[in-house]
């Protein structure tokens, strides 16, 4: 992973997407510089493991190489974010094939990620777009910092610590927010028709 440039030197999001899309490798060199710290906290919160998360973070790169084209990310940094998760969540997975899972991803995935495993019917995957819409709707009703902890615990699996420190709160303020959010999610998901278990 190389250090990052000072932010006026880093290129836009638009710059290293076209970048991709010329097949300029240079566009690898320049998402490391701009978003590797990030890639790689995403992958540490799911993995704890240097060696892990640097493989997560050279996956994510190869990734988006042979995504872009044909897609063009919206927005850039959710687009990375997306891809790292996915792989440091596979990684994590097949490291734990003959063990448990950890517990505190358990705890702190269980109301959110239940929808995002493969190998779904047509109907399921209308059903988790739905879904989706359904929570980004919600999102959409929170306060600015509820967004934001809502989006760093359960999107980028930030710690309470960390979202604290970020948000200028208590761990039980967090904590407080984090069951408000997930109460006020369920009952507006059951509003919308949507079965909670």
């Amino acid at each position: 992973m190389t250090h990052q440039k000072p932010q006026e030197d880093l290129l836009t999001d638009d710059r290293i997407i076209d970048l991709y899309w010329d097949r300029n490798e240079t566009a690898i060199r320049e998402t490391d510089l701009k978003y590797g710290r990030f890639l790689y906290s995403i992958a540490y919160h799911i993995l704890h493991d240097k060696c892990d998360c640097e493989e997560c973070c050279n996956d994510t790169y190869l990734r988006v190489w042979n995504a872009v084209p044909p897609e063009r990310p919206t927005v850039l940094r959710l687009f990375l974010a997306k891809i790292i998760r996915g792989i440091a969540f596979n990684r994590l997975t097949a490291k734990n094939r003959q063990k448990r899972v950890p517990a505190h991803l358990i705890d702190d995935m269980d109301d959110v990620e239940y929808f995002l495993q493969g190998d779904r019917s047509v109907e399921e995957e209308v059903a988790v777009k739905e879904l989706a819409k359904n929570i980004n709707d919600y999102i959409k009703t929170l306060t600015q910092i509820q967004q934001h902890i809502f989006v760093g615990r359960y999107y980028f699996s930030e710690s309470v610590e960390e979202i604290a420190k970020t948000v200028q709160m208590t761990r039980s303020n967090i904590y407080k927010q984090l069951n408000q959010i997930k109460q006020g999610l369920k009952i507006y998901l059951e509003e919308r028709g949507e079965k909670i278990d």
